[in-house]
């Protein structure tokens, strides 16, 4: 079953006093959520979180997936479907493909905020790392926190990533706030309930295997 989205209950964001897991030895130091139902209230600065793209920007078909790095049937897409359709369509110029972000947890944040902080040229690097590697980090010391948090920074060093540069991507509440906020904008505007969900060419659809894709792109692209 795929994983739901709640826009109400689900919705989470750094709360005001939160406080900051911290691995002992100083290695990691990233901020616990609470949810709140207004986060625009806030008035948070969304202008650093920029769309994540591949493809062609003219491309005839744009692709949207939402998609969570805590979800399994998201690890899956990556590992057995994606592959193809970038071969097939991103890189041959047909498809124009934005990755969006979903938050069900602290951890898939945390995630989202070690991909992030290799900047837009090797986003998808390090976003196939940490679906490949997703049976590892999300349970790692059995699901505690310090022990995930720990794992997520040893993927991004295995990227490249300096220490003390993923150190502070992993601390920035500021940015934390702002990619749950642009989280939850892309969601309500496009009803995503599930993850991992795609607009194509602005309809909806839910995951589905390669064949299916390929049709749907097809049809698309008039073939």
């Amino acid at each position: 079953m795929l994983r739901s989205v709640s826009l109400i209950a689900g919705v989470v964001v750094l709360a005001l006093g939160g406080w900051f897991l911290t691995q002992r030895g100083g290695t990691v130091s990233v901020p616990d959520l609470a949810p709140i139902s207004d986060p625009e209230a806030q008035e948070i600065d969304t202008s650093r979180v920029v769309e994540m793209v591949l493809g062609d920007e003219s491309a005839p078909v744009t692709v949207i997936e939402y998609a969570s790095f805590t979800c399994p049937h998201c690890a899956n897409f990556h590992t057995n479907v994606f592959p193809q359709l970038k071969a097939d369509y991103i890189e041959t110029g047909k498809v124009k493909f934005i990755y969006r972000e979903v938050y069900f947890d602290r951890f898939g944040l945390w995630a989202g905020m070690v991909a992030r902080c290799a900047g837009p040229m090797r986003y998808f690097g390090v976003t196939e790392m940490l679906f490949d590697q997703q049976a590892d980090w999300a349970r790692a010391g059995g699901g505690e926190p310090g022990q995930i948090a720990a794992a997520l920074k040893k993927i991004g060093l295995a990227a490249g990533l300096e220490a003390e540069t993923l150190d502070a991507c992993m601390q920035d509440a500021e940015m934390a706030q702002a990619m749950v906020a642009v989280y939850q904008q892309n969601a309500e505007a496009d009803n995503v309930t599930a993850t991992p969900s795609f607009i194509i060419d602005g309809e909806p659809y839910s995951n589905m295997s390669y064949a299916d894709f390929r049709k749907v792109l097809d049809e698309k692209l008039g073939g």
